[in-house]
């Protein structure tokens, strides 16, 4: 492993934790192919730059010491797991109600995109903690080096995310393009989507 680094215990560790927390089959990694899918390399890469957004908003949170809070109070940690629950429940509902020629329930617009990813990952458990539990044992208290560190491992975090979801969008694409002209298919792939979210909100509802 590379050892510490700029106040980051095993930077190697850190970049492989990351990796490894990308590739888990989960609410954000759905969201990138739906999107890419429906809208595009442009839905794709705006989806992307949510989940980017979402995982800053939660590691500048945990610096700011809410992880202290959520082991102080589990039963907030609760209130979001059901909130995420709830709201992956929903969308994957509308999906599967969503007849042929209804509009679209992701609009191919990035933007629109950028919010629901982003919202999908405030959301999510599994990123909540990571940032809230996980993450902080990657900090060398010997070598803190305070917003430096925690910059670095920002830095290091979108930059990462950043590739997988540029690799990811255009592997979707491609294949996309090859059943986007069978409404059938792209019906099918749908439905299977909003079951994947059902059940996740399900799993996530019923986790403990």
């Amino acid at each position: 492993m590379l050892g510490s680094f700029v106040g980051v215990a095993d930077y190697g560790a850190f970049i492989a934790a990351i990796i490894i927390f990308l590739l888990i089959p989960g609410p954000g990694n759905l969201a990138l192919i739906t999107s890419t899918g429906k809208g595009g390399i442009a839905g794709g890469m705006g989806a992307t730059f949510g989940v980017i957004a979402g995982d800053q908003l939660l590691l500048w949170a945990a610096v700011a010491g809410v992880s202290a809070v959520m082991l102080a109070y589990p039963a907030a940690f609760r209130a979001v797991q059901w909130a995420g629950a709830a709201y992956l429940a929903w969308l994957g509902l509308k999906m599967l109600l969503t007849k042929p020629g209804d509009a679209p329930i992701l609009q191919i617009k990035p933007r629109h995109y950028f919010r629901q990813t982003l919202l999908i990952t405030l959301l999510n458990p599994k990123a909540i903690v990571f940032y809230l539990a996980f993450f902080p044992l990657f900090v060398d208290p010997a070598q803190h080096q305070g917003l430096k560190t925690f910059g670095v491992m920002a830095a290091t975090i979108a930059v990462l995310t950043f590739i997988y979801g540029l690799v990811a969008v255009l592997l979707t694409y491609f294949l996309a393009a090859r059943i986007r002209a069978s409404p059938n298919i792209s019906g099918l792939l749908q439905k299977a989507a909003g079951l994947f979210l059902i059940g996740f909100g399900i799993k996530l509802a019923l986790s403990k």
